[in-house]
């Protein structure tokens, strides 16, 4: 039964701000009931849980007050509002995930106080996941807080600006005992439940996609592995599956947007049984596609990829004559493209320069290894 808190415990929060609790004082008081909830479930397993938490955390958020005045009157709201149901639910969700990814926060705070509000994470777990003291957390979370405190809460906010948050979530992945991945998954599945946004769904899905690769993706010494060299047979067939089938139900509804399209790219990429199945020139037209949506350097970038693969090295080459330079991982990308051009050389420098300017050790190990491999093959066979 305990299993289904993280669940509920952003409902609850939502549910009791919008009752008019200040969302501090709720969440103060849902995180309370939840140690209740473990304390007491395990032997006596209530019927309503939901029901139960709301209950709980009213209590505790009343019996947190100073004065007999206010908690008269939070009592009274209380009892004042009607049972909620399904729908209610899912907009508290979507209520509490707007107001987490307010304009006026920095994407980080956003992202620390979406895990705390609503994936229901403690300041030490998500400091831990983001490697920073939890001092640090709990100020940046702190901020956050006071920052939106005044914000209105009663319609939800940018659907866009959640999503990005929690696409960044997603992709920050696993690290200590949290999984950010697994997390933003089911945050985003929660969210989809209750609303009919197509970007929504297609967000879920470009998450399935790419989290069924995970498996594959590191050697047993966590190194690198590159999607054409990976074991597709450790591939999630049954989380492809069903990133596939929410794809395509979303694509016929005809209302096609950024997170569909590179959705739709994931998926031909999982659909190939080996790398030399790859439907390259189907993914370089959904990258044009995307660029309608969403015009930055990276998806120039990969558009250029998808091309070189499509339509040959110097096409690629071509291609990425437009994206800027400095924008990340374009040395890797041309090194990639000259080295499939015969110019292993220039293959060799573009790697060393791009293995320097990599944000992590494995990915500086593995391009600083390519770099290795080229230029071995150089020095066993000198250019005459």
């Amino acid at each position: 039964m305990t299993d289904v808190l993280p669940d509920l415990i952003p409902q609850v929060v939502g549910i009791l701000v919008r009752r008019g609790l200040d969302r501090a004082a709720a969440e103060d008081a849902v995180q309370e009931a939840a140690i209740e909830a473990l304390r007491r479930w395990p032997e006596q397993q209530p019927d309503d849980p939901l029901g139960w938490l709301v209950t709980v955390a009213g209590r505790k958020s009343v019996d947190a007050q100073r004065s007999d005045a206010a908690r008269h009157r939070r009592e009274e709201r209380l009892q004042q509002e009607p049972a909620s149901g399904p729908t209610e639910v899912d907009d508290d969700t979507l209520l509490l995930l707007s107001r987490c990814c307010h304009p006026s926060l920095s994407m980080a705070s956003a992202i620390a106080l979406t895990l705390r509000s609503v994936g229901g994470l403690t300041t030490r777990q998500i400091a831990d996941a983001f490697m920073v003291p939890e001092s640090t957390m709990a100020q940046r979370i702190s901020r956050a807080k006071r920052t939106v405190r005044e914000a209105r809460f009663d319609q939800p906010g940018d659907v866009t600006a959640v999503l990005r948050v929690l696409y960044l979530i997603f992709n920050e992945g696993y690290t200590g005992e949290v999984d950010l991945a697994v997390e933003a998954i089911r945050l985003t599945r929660q969210l989809a439940a209750g609303s009919d946004d197509p970007e929504i769904a297609g967000l879920l899905a470009l998450m399935l996609l790419h989290h069924a690769r995970r498996a594959a993706r590191l050697t047993p010494d966590g190194e690198i592995v590159p999607l054409a060299e990976q074991d597709r047979s450790r591939w999630d067939t049954a989380m492809i599956t069903e990133g596939v089938g929410i794809l395509q139900r979303t694509l016929a509804r005809d209302r096609l947007g950024e997170y569909q399209a590179q959705a739709a790219i994931a998926a031909l990429h999982d659909d190939a049984a080996h790398a030399g199945e790859t439907d390259w020139p189907q993914i370089a037209s959904w990258y044009d596609e995307l660029l309608r949506f969403s015009g930055g350097m990276v998806v120039l970038l990969n558009r250029a990829v998808a091309i070189g693969e499509a339509d040959g090295p110097q096409s690629g080459l071509k291609a990425l004559e437009g994206v800027a330079a400095g924008t990340p991982r374009r040395d890797a990308v041309a090194a990639h493209l000259h080295e499939r051009a015969g110019d292993l050389a220039t293959a060799a420098t573009l790697y060393a320069t791009a293995a320097r300017a990599a944000t992590n050790q494995a990915e500086m190990f593995h391009l600083t290894k390519q770099a290795a491999r080229l230029n071995r093959i150089l020095a066993a066979n000198p250019p005459t």
